[in-house]
C-alpha cells in the first residue's frame, strides 16, 4: 500500500472557505479519479501558538502504477485549481510513504 501525503499550511483568512472547498470539491474530485482506495484528512495539533492551521491529507493507493497514472493524467489540473483559488495563502508539499505494517 502506498500513502500519498499532502501537507498544507492554511492562512487563517481563507481557512473556513478552504476546509469547505476541500471537503465538498477537491477531495471528492481526487477520489473520482478511481485511483485511490481511501483518504484521511487530519489537522496538526502540535502547532505553535500563532501558527497557521496545518493539515495532512493522506490518500492510499494499491501501487505506484496508480500514482503514476494520477500524476500523469490528473494531478496538474487538480493542483492548478487549488493554486488558482488560494494562491500562496495555502502552502502545500507532498510526500510518499509505503505502508510496511498495519495493526
Amino acid at each position: 500500500m502506498i500513502v500519498y501525503n499532502v501537507t498544507l499550511r492554511v492562512d487563517e483568512e481563507v481557512h473556513d472557505d478552504w476546509t469547505k472547498w476541500m471537503r465538498a470539491i477537491h477531495i471528492p474530485d481526487v477520489m473520482k479519479t478511481g485511483l485511490f482506495e481511501s483518504y484521511r484528512m487530519s489537522r496538526l495539533l502540535t502547532a505553535e501558538e500563532g501558527d497557521a492551521p496545518t493539515y495532512s491529507i493522506q490518500y492510499t493507493l494499491l501501487d505506484m502504477n496508480r500514482l503514476t497514472t494520477y500524476q500523469n493524467q490528473f494531478a496538474t489540473n487538480l493542483q492548478r485549481d487549488h493554486l488558482e483559488r488560494y494562491g500562496d495563502r495555502v502552502l502545500a508539499f507532498r510526500t510518499l510513504m509505503q505502508v510496511v505494517d498495519e495493526g
